[in-house]
């Protein structure tokens, strides 16, 4: 948490997300031709000559009326930003010259009063002198010494990281970090994903919108809660793959798979007025095939005419669709009125310990001994499948081996019945067990 942050600024279109993928080396931000296809900010850890500062990819600033609510959202969004940041790279495009949105961010910045670098983007020809003295138009800004850079062919993106390394405040003690639980927020668009996060947060972290989608990016946001670390994902709403249109769409939902694949919790959220359907149950499959701690928020609870079996009946219709997921908690919450939303964090804190629970071997074999002779296992073609004996060989989710005579012979009945005694006898509830089935060398008959 002692990371210093750097933001990209800029007006739309400059390349702010190219400079963003080419500086962490990876593509992480959505980048496209299209105008405004980053909305929210989106962090990632970066380092230069030593020094790791966390950079934060922001959506274009446009001043215009005619860009509608959306837009001045955006814009509130890269201000918080400049907020946070020590360091600001603000993006301009050679190719378009010096514009009046670049003068009005520029306003904004030195209004700031943070260390800014003027990178001058799409500078993809230094030995064009013509094109290149267009540089010094950018001095007007009155931000200092123009960078030119090129960040789709990686030209002097050196030269613009060492003024950023040059700006940043000495290094000092790092925090210790502690054990962070990460958790993604994930599930259909318009569920109440975001609104979740930012109830959590206590500010609007994230866009906040009725139009589907406005979440593009899987947005990470760091909260400090009675002296843990949580870094809460918020993701794209993912929607069958033949509803999605936009190409930016399709790298939305590749990030929010990625998010929970970085996750030790993934929350699913569903929307209680429109119940569940078949894309939830794809969603939370994709959850527990990855072995992540499940916890299901039904979002929107305030809307249902209810009366004393409604959440009964809720939490049963939930138990049949997702049979799959049958050990995933499940809370009813409403982000518009902050019913039970204290509850999350305590619910993932819960399961997370679940999902790095060891259990001893000597315990682990003893129950594993008393569920065989309440229920011996079945034979199959005259051989009978023989338990010999068991042990946790790892954790996220917690793995357990379990030695047989034949594995072939296992039953999918026999192998839910001894997880169903496993979970019994040592809980881990909101997390799947992985049971793996070896031979033992020699068998002991």
């Amino acid at each position: 948490m002692s990371k210093p942050i750097v933001a990209i600024v800029g007006r739309e279109n400059v390349g702010k997300s190219t400079l963003f993928n080419r500086i962490i080396g990876a593509r992480h931000a959505i980048v496209e031709d299209t105008p405004g296809i980053t909305r929210d900010r989106l962090y990632r850890d970066a380092e230069w000559l030593g020094r790791e500062f966390t950079l934060i990819d922001t959506g274009g600033i446009k001043f215009q009326a005619d860009g509608g609510l959306i837009y001045g959202k955006v814009r509130q969004q890269a201000e918080l930003a400049i907020e946070e940041a020590a360091v600001i790279i603000f993006v301009v495009d050679l190719s378009a010259g010096l514009t009046a949105d670049d003068e009005d961010v520029a306003e904004l910045l030195r209004r700031s009063g943070k260390p800014v670098v003027l990178a001058v983007n799409k500078a993809d020809n230094f030995a064009d002198e013509s094109r290149m003295l267009q540089v010094y138009d950018f001095y007007s800004l009155a931000l200092g010494e123009p960078v030119p850079v090129s960040a789709v062919q990686a030209l002097n993106i050196g030269d613009l990281l060492d003024a950023v390394v040059a700006c940043l405040p000495p290094a000092g003690e790092t925090e210790a970090e502690g054990d962070m639980v990460r958790l993604a927020f994930i599930g259909r668009p318009n569920v109440g994903k975001s609104s979740l996060v930012n109830r959590l947060l206590g500010t609007e972290r994230v866009i906040v919108s009725d139009m589907p989608g406005t979440t593009r990016d899987a947005i990470d946001s760091v909260l400090r809660q009675n002296g843990r670390d949580y870094m809460i994902i918020d993701t794209a709403g993912m929607r069958r793959k033949a509803r999605i249109s936009e190409p930016a769409e399709h790298y939305s939902i590749a990030r929010a798979l990625n998010a929970v694949d970085r996750a030790d919790v993934a929350v699913l959220v569903i929307d209680a007025a429109a119940g569940i359907i078949e894309q939830d149950k794809h969603i939370a499959g994709y959850a527990h095939e990855l072995g992540k701690g499940l916890l299901i928020l039904v979002n929107k609870w305030d809307l249902p005419e209810k009366d004393s079996n409604t959440m009964a009946r809720f939490e049963k219709e939930l138990k049949e669709e997702l049979g799959f997921a049958s050990y995933a908690l499940t809370l009813f919450v409403s982000a518009k009125t902050g019913q039970r939303c204290d509850r999350i964090l305590p619910l993932v804190d819960f399961i997370s310990e679940q999902c790095n629970r060891r259990v001893p071997t000597a315990q682990l074999n003893e129950v594993l001994r008393e569920a065989v002779a309440l229920n011996p296992p079945p034979t199959d073609k005259g051989r009978r499948l023989k338990v010999l004996y068991a042990t946790q060989v790892g954790v996220k989710p917690p793995k357990i081996v379990i030695f047989l005579n034949d594995p072939e012979i296992m039953h999918f009945s026999y192998a839910r019945y001894l997880e169903n005694r496993l979970r019994e006898a040592f809980g881990f509830a909101g997390v799947p067990i992985s049971l793996i089935w070896r031979k033992r060398e020699k068998d002991e008959d």
